[in-house]
């Protein structure tokens, strides 16, 4: 969370991390904490490359589901499951508390088109029970995400 909150005061955007009491380990958990659409809730997917084993980053809409052939196509690369080990490694972060931004290490990623249908979305704020609210056109600057198609 304190790096979440780094690249956030870093970025000079508004820090509004949250706890959440019921945790935030799925986007229907997390939209029902917060009170939002299940769409609003900017899930972090993360993916290994299987050429050089680096971890992709695929932040999709709470209600979408990443077409692994769709995804492998962008990446240029196949693409099959990362494991919590890398995960951890590549991002600072558990499974079920990956946030958008303030990784360890860079990322390479991409964004659902249908996270920008919205004013407000939620993200992980590095723990599975902490989220924060960041414009569309904000968690894709400072994630450096490409918009694509890959649902």
């Amino acid at each position: 969370m304190k790096r979440v909150r780094a690249a956030l005061e870093a970025a000079g955007d508004p820090v509004n991390i949250r706890e959440m009491a019921e945790g935030t380990r799925s986007a229907a958990q997390a939209a029902a904490a917060v009170g939002c659409a299940l769409d609003q809730i900017a899930k972090s997917i993360i993916f290994r490359s299987q050429d050089k084993g680096h971890a992709v980053l695929f932040l999709t809409a709470g209600g979408n589901q990443v077409d692994v052939e769709k995804a492998s196509k962008l990446a240029g690369t196949a693409l099959g499951r990362a494991d919590a080990a890398l995960i951890r490694a590549q991002t600072g972060f558990a499974i079920g508390g990956v946030a958008p931004i303030g990784h360890l290490n860079p990322i390479r990623a991409f964004m659902d088109p249908r996270l920008m249908a919205f004013d407000v979305v939620w993200a992980a704020a590095g723990t599975p029970r902490h989220v924060f609210a960041i414009t569309p056109d904000e968690v894709q600057r400072l994630s450096g995400a490409t918009l694509a198609e890959f649902c």
